[in-house]
């Protein structure tokens, strides 16, 4: 299973609202997907966080980087091909990034 299928089924199965994933290989070349998810709560965006980068670090994908904490609302985990928004719902809507990725390229 790839990288992309495992950060998905584990966001699922830890109850993580409005999953979108982007293909974003044509836009940049920074990452090939971007991943955006909702929490219901510091505490569930922490724990969403925790559970994908345990996993990632369980099946031998070692070199993801986690940036954000609690307090914010907002965790970044970026393992190279895939990298990870997940939110509390606030932040997500403020800062609108999937409109920003989903854009076409002119």
């Amino acid at each position: 299973m790839n990288i992309l299928k495992k950060i998905i089924n584990e966001l699922e199965d830890n109850k993580a609202i409005d999953i979108v994933s982007i293909d974003v290989k044509e836009k940049t070349s920074i990452t090939d997907y971007i991943v955006f998810a909702t929490g219901t709560s510091n505490r569930h965006v922490h724990s969403l966080s925790r559970s994908i980068y345990e996993n990632l670090k369980k099946n031998g994908f070692k070199n993801s980087v986690v940036e954000g904490d609690n307090s914010t609302g907002w965790i970044v985990i970026d393992t190279g091909d895939v990298i990870v928004h997940i939110f509390k719902k606030e932040s997500r809507e403020f800062y609108n990034l999937e409109k920003m990725w989903s854009a076409e390229i002119e």
